[in-house]
Parts: C-alpha cells; sequence; structure tokens
C-alpha cells in the first residue's frame, strides 16, 4: 500500500511535469540560465585557484651553502631540509650551474665571465626550495638558519606575503560571489514556482476539501521541481561544457596563458564536482522551491 502511494506521488509529479509546460518550461530555463552564471563564476573561480596554486608552486627560496663544506656536509644539510614539515622540493645547484645561468641572462656578453670559470668562480652552491604552503615561508626560513653550513638564505618575503594576500582575496571573493548566486537562484526559481502553484490553487483546494494530507499534496510539486531541478542541471553542464571549451580554446590560441605563464583547468577535470553541485542545487532548489511556494495554500 505504501509502495503505491508513494508510486502514485511520483507518477503525479512526472504526469505534472508533462502536463504544465508552459510553466515547466518556463521553470527550466530561468533555472538554467541562473546554474549557467552560477557555472560561470564557478569555473572562473577554480581557475583563479588554480592559476594561484601554480603561480605559489614557482616561488622558491634559495638557501646557499658554505662554500667551505665538504660534499658530505652539502648532503646532509640537505636531509635536513628535506626533513622540513612544509618543504615540497629541494633542487641542488652547483656553482658551475649558477655560473652557466647568469651567462645565459648575459646573452651576447656572456665570455665577459669566461675568466671565472673554474677555481675562480665566484658563485656559491646552493639548494633551491618549494613549500607547500606559501603561509609557511619565515617559519621554514628560520628552521633552517639553525642548520650548519647555511651561508644565506634568498627569498622575497614581501612578494610572497603579498601573492599570499591576494590568493586569500581571490578566494574569498570567488566564495562571497557563489553563495550570493545561490541565494538568488533559490529566491527566483522559488518565485517562479509559486507562479506555478498559484495557477493550481483550485486544484489544491479541492484535494483539500476531499480530506487529501498536506504531505499528499505536497509531494507531487516537490517531485515536479526536483525533475526540474535535474534536468535544468544535466542542460546547463552540457551548455556550460561547450562553452567553456570554445572560450579555453581562443584564449590558448591567442597566447594569453603563455604570457602569464600559467594553464587553465581541462573542463573533464571539473565536470564531476561542477554536475554534483548542479544536481544537489536542483534538487534542494526545486523541493524547497515548491514546499515555500505551497505553504499558503496549504494552511486550513
Amino acid at each position: 500500500m505504501k509502495y503505491s502511494i508513494f508510486g502514485y506521488l511520483i507518477g503525479e509529479g512526472f504526469r505534472n511535469f508533462f502536463k504544465n509546460k508552459k510553466s515547466t518550461a518556463a521553470s527550466l530555463i530561468i533555472m538554467c540560465a541562473t546554474m549557467f552564471i552560477f557555472g560561470i563564476f564557478f569555473l572562473i573561480g577554480e581557475n583563479i585557484n588554480y592559476i594561484m596554486e601554480q603561480v605559489e608552486s614557482d616561488q622558491a627560496m634559495q638557501v646557499f651553502i658554505n662554500p667551505e663544506a665538504t660534499p658530505e656536509q652539502e648532503a646532509e644539510l640537505e636531509q635536513k631540509i628535506k626533513s622540513i614539515q612544509y618543504v615540497n622540493t629541494v633542487d641542488y645547484v652547483s656553482k658551475e650551474q649558477a655560473l652557466n645561468e647568469v651567462k645565459s641572462w648575459l646573452g651576447e656578453s656572456a665570455e665577459l665571465l669566461d675568466p671565472y670559470s673554474g677555481e675562480e668562480n665566484p658563485f656559491k652552491a646552493s639548494y633551491v626550495i618549494t613549500l607547500t604552503d606559501l603561509t609557511k615561508n619565515e617559519e621554514v626560513q628560520e628552521q633552517i638558519n639553525t642548520f650548519e653550513n647555511v651561508s644565506s638564505i634568498q627569498a622575497g618575503n614581501k612578494t610572497v606575503n603579498k601573492l599570499v594576500e591576494i590568493a586569500n582575496g581571490v578566494r574569498t571573493a570567488t566564495a562571497v560571489i557563489l553563495v550570493l548566486l545561490i541565494l538568488i537562484s533559490v529566491f527566483i526559481i522559488s518565485n517562479t514556482i509559486k507562479l506555478t502553484v498559484h495557477a493550481r490553487r483550485r486544484e489544491i483546494s479541492i484535494m483539500k476539501y476531499v480530506g487529501a494530507t498536506n504531505g499528499f499534496i505536497r509531494w507531487p510539486f516537490m517531485v515536479e521541481g526536483i525533475i526540474i531541478g535535474v534536468i535544468s542541471a544535466l542542460i546547463s553542464v552540457v551548455i556550460l561544457g561547450f562553452t567553456y571549451n570554445f572560450v579555453v580554446g581562443k584564449i590558448v590560441s591567442s597566447s594569453i596563458v603563455n604570457t602569464i605563464g600559467a594553464n587553465l583547468l581541462p573542463f573533464n577535470e571539473m565536470i564531476s564536482i561542477l554536475l554534483t553541485v548542479y544536481i544537489l542545487m536542483g534538487i534542494g532548489i526545486g523541493a524547497i522551491g515548491s514546499a515555500i511556494s505551497m505553504k499558503k495554500y496549504l494552511e486550513v
């Protein structure tokens, strides 16, 4: 019996979806538009975070080794640095590599440094270190300074701190925008569903008069709202996917990404989380919107 009632309510929801074509189409269009805008900001936020992570990972400190240190002492220092909690990578740069790097910067004038090759090389060997968390930059430096055979540390602390502030600001702004869009979505969709319910107020009144419970009346409308939400989610993901791939293709072909030295996320890496968010949004907004919209019609 319970199964029959449940099946009836679900069936009514589907019948309402196909029966009320105008209101259904209006709800689908508005929800798709809202989800599309939400998706645009979501993808922008994800890419900004991804780019900031790439830029952060490129920020490195350089630990110069005492010229008097033996190879064994250098290896010991490397192991100590690697054991620090927030250290990501440690790359050894020899004196010869440092000299060749400066020569590459000088270009045609590199021959000016030829007299400094071999024993006359004035550069120091060093370790180039990247971190898993840039906010721990100064903390890691303090630990390294306690190790033996560390000559000096070169790190743009001001630049790193500014970069961390920018990254946090971008993430906060993106989160606020997404929350606002969700609230706007709930408002728009609930009002759209309210129009549908208002148009069928007579049908609801008749059901009340014949003794139908509030839950029995409410469920078909909630099922209808959930169906609209899920279909809108699927449509929005498809449209957003084509749009995103088209725009990213144009950006890549214009070399903008190469100019800023960062890559953009491919859509297939975000589709799972985006689809999950969309479906949860669609189900939540559809169900809540229907419940809120019907409240006054169910009051005795």
